[in-house]
C-alpha cells in the first residue's frame, strides 16, 4: 500500500479526521480505496455516518494495535 492509499489522522479530534478523509476522497476516482488510521474514539461513529451520508462504502472498520483502521471505497 502506498502513502497515497493511507491517511494518518491519528492525534486529530472530531471533526478533523472526517474532514481530512472527505478532502482526500475528492481526489480519488470512483471505486478507489483508502485506509484511514485514527485514534479519536468518536471516529467509530463519525466515519460510518459520513460514508452513509456521502455515498461511500465503509469496507472495513477495526482496531489494530490501539488505533482505529477504516477502509473506505469511493462511491458504492
Amino acid at each position: 500500500m502506498s502513502d497515497n492509499d493511507t491517511l494518518d489522522a491519528r492525534g486529530l479530534l472530531c471533526p478533523l479526521p472526517v474532514l481530512k478523509l472527505r478532502k482526500r476522497l475528492k481526489s480519488l476516482e470512483n471505486g478507489a480505496e483508502i485506509t484511514m488510521l485514527a485514534d479519536d474514539p468518536a471516529a467509530v461513529i463519525d466515519v460510518p455516518h459520513f460514508c452513509a451520508e456521502a455515498g461511500h462504502t465503509l469496507v472495513e472498520s477495526q482496531e489494530v494495535n490501539g488505533d482505529l483502521r477504516f477502509v473506505v471505497r469511493v462511491g458504492r
